[in-house]
Formats: C-alpha cells, sequence, structure tokens
C-alpha cells in the first residue's frame, strides 16, 4: 500500500485536529469545490463520478482543507449510493462543524443517461 493509500485508509474525519477555531465574528460564508469525487455503485459496482459543492457559515470551527480532499477521497473504494453519500457527507460534517448554514450539492456525472443532483440545505430543515 502506498502512503496515500495508507493516509486515506487509516483517515478519521472525526478527529478534533480537522476542526479549527473561527477567529472571526462576522458572517461570511466558505465555499469549497471537490470536483474528483468517486464511489462504486452498491448494486454493480461500477464507478460513479461527482462534483461536491460544500458551503457554510462556520460558526465556532471551520474544517482543515486538507482534511475535507481526504475525507472525499476514502469514498473511492467504498460502495455507497449517491443519496446516501451526499446524506452522509452532510450529516457528518454538520456534526462536527456545528455551522450557523451549510449546504451540500453533489453533482453525479451522467451514467446510462441518468444525471443525479443531490442538494441538502440546513436552511430546509430548520
Amino acid at each position: 500500500m502506498k502512503y496515500g493509500e495508507k493516509e486515506i485508509a487509516n483517515f478519521d474525519i472525526n478527529a478534533e485536529e480537522h476542526y479549527w477555531p473561527n477567529d472571526h465574528d462576522k458572517e461570511y460564508v466558505i465555499r469549497i469545490e471537490l470536483p474528483e469525487f468517486m464511489c462504486k455503485c452498491p448494486r454493480s459496482g461500477y464507478p460513479d463520478f461527482a462534483t461536491i459543492y460544500l458551503e457554510y457559515t462556520p460558526d465556532k470551527f471551520v474544517i482543515e482543507l486538507k482534511a475535507i480532499k481526504i475525507y472525499i477521497n476514502s469514498f473511492m473504494d467504498r460502495h455507497v449510493s449517491h443519496e446516501n453519500s451526499a446524506n452522509e457527507i452532510f450529516d457528518t460534517l454538520y456534526t462536527k462543524l456545528k455551522p450557523k448554514w451549510m449546504k451540500v450539492i453533489a453533482d453525479y456525472k451522467p451514467r446510462g443517461n441518468v444525471h443525479t443532483v443531490i442538494e441538502i440545505d440546513s436552511a430546509k430543515f430548520k
């Protein structure tokens, strides 16, 4: 196993060192685009590719960018549906960051003539 594979395999998104204090009191939005998301279809095993868009207004914490990159890479060998992967990303980050607002959009590349976009917005369930 190469060093990058080891880092991904041993990565824990819940570890405290991945969340840094937000040093700013003002309202602002952080937008992160992750264009190389990959997971595997739980039925066929075919790869699914997506761009993940993460937007949030931090409260007390922000996420380290390397941590979000490795977390997203940790899905590449997992068999997980589009809906479950998007919801897992949202739930994990929302629970740890406790942001004032957060939105995750998972924009999957078309496969078999189907294009899926999943959007989860914390403003819609408060």
